[in-house]
């Protein structure tokens, strides 16, 4: 109990935007760090959060919300804004007296002087989106984004990825020579209950506008199922991408709480995810018992591999052959659906709020040497 006490920071500024799953992390990180008696202040950029969304962050203990006009970088052509962006969070750092700065995913480490220590979260990212998503290379339009987030990654003090595979891509694309830590995400537990019998159903949620989610094939699989296919999420992004469907049955963007409503009914997951660094909702479902279909890409196969069916991405055919077999096979989904709850007890928010202070510590020169099962040679 005494390593909750003894945390070598105090004050965490911190960076998410509203778009995806780094809010969920963030908050999630936000209550982790504050067993660790850590106050987080979360910058927040690009598009603000939902009343919902930030209900939820003014009930999080030692957690400020701050609303700032930086851009996300991906969604805004203006490089001089972007790049501007950096002063702006290295100003609000020494205006709250950080102690360490984590910037999620916002590539802005190499244009400012911080007063403290950086640790680049890296989540996602255009050009390893584009890597995973299409062939050949990505629009000359983009490359100012990539030589952005090249300097940043060079930049940071620390580099954490939330997967292995997610690390290997992020070298590879980026030609990054330095160590890059691999903390495994966590997600508070649901305090929604499981139902007492399984939804014959199969569901999935998230950004479905984002080409890299790859409802297109889920949306074909609905067609291929004797089952309905529920999808929850918005399906236009602030980028202008729309997705269509004819088979899904939409639910529209639900609340997070909303969302594990629906996952307590314990219907089969499914992700035909093209790119997912990690997937938070996989982790979701698990943790509620659902049996998983995942597309066979690195990082569900790191994460799930023995606790989950697996299928070709883009292949409807596997995916509706699998769904069909869960549905038609009791004993089988039972057992993925306890095996795939068995192994969300890895990947606890306690453990990562627990990785993550014991990177501060490193960095700030209080602790020991993270653990080096968790650094990752790039």
């Amino acid at each position: 109990m005494s390593r909750l006490l003894n945390a070598s920071i105090r004050r965490l500024l911190m960076t998410a935007d509203a778009v995806g799953g780094v809010w969920i992390y963030a908050l999630d990180l936000a209550r982790a760090l504050a067993r660790h008696g850590v106050a987080a202040t979360l910058a927040v950029l690009g598009p603000p959060p939902s009343d919902a969304q930030r209900r939820e962050a003014e009930n999080i203990k030692n957690l400020k919300l701050v609303l700032t006009d930086a851009p996300l970088e991906w969604l805004c052509d203006d490089e001089a804004r972007v790049r501007g962006a950096a002063g702006l969070l290295a100003e609000l750092a020494r205006d709250v007296g950080a102690d360490l700065v984590q910037l999620n995913g916002a590539p802005f480490a190499a244009d400012a002087d911080y007063p403290a220590p950086v640790v680049a979260v890296q989540h996602s990212c255009l050009a390893t989106w584009w890597a995973a998503v299409n062939d050949g290379p990505a629009p000359p339009e983009w490359r100012w984004r990539a030589d952005l987030t090249r300097r940043h990654l060079d930049a940071a003090d620390r580099v954490v990825a939330p997967t292995a595979a997610f690390a290997d891509l992020v070298a590879s694309v980026y030609g990054l020579g330095k160590r890059i830590d691999v903390v495994h995400n966590g997600r508070s537990r649901s305090s929604v209950a499981p139902t007492g019998r399984t939804l014959d159903a199969l569901f999935t949620a998230g950004r479905l506008w984002d080409e890299g989610k790859n409802v297109a094939t889920l949306d074909r699989v609905a067609a291929l199922v004797d089952a309905p296919f529920f999808a929850a999420g918005p399906c236009a992004g602030p980028n202008g991408t729309r997705i269509a469907s004819r088979n899904l049955q939409l639910l529209a963007e639900l609340a997070s709480d909303d969302v594990r409503v629906w996952l307590a009914k314990r219907p089969i997951f499914v992700s035909s995810a093209l790119y997912e660094p990690f997937g938070l909702t996989a982790l979701e479902a698990a943790q509620a018992g659902c049996a998983l279909v995942l597309s066979d890409i690195p990082t569900f196969r790191e994460l799930w591999d023995g606790a989950a069916l697996f299928a070709p991405a883009r292949d409807e055919n596997a995916f509706a052959s699998a769904a069909t077999t869960l549905l038609e096979d009791r004993l089988l989904r039972r057992r993925l659906e306890r095996a795939a709850h068995e192994r969300a007890r890895r990947y606890k928010l306690e453990a990562m709020g627990q990785r993550m202070v014991a990177l501060y510590d490193e960095l700030v020169g209080k602790g020991a040497p993270a653990p080096s099962h968790s650094e990752h040679a790039a």
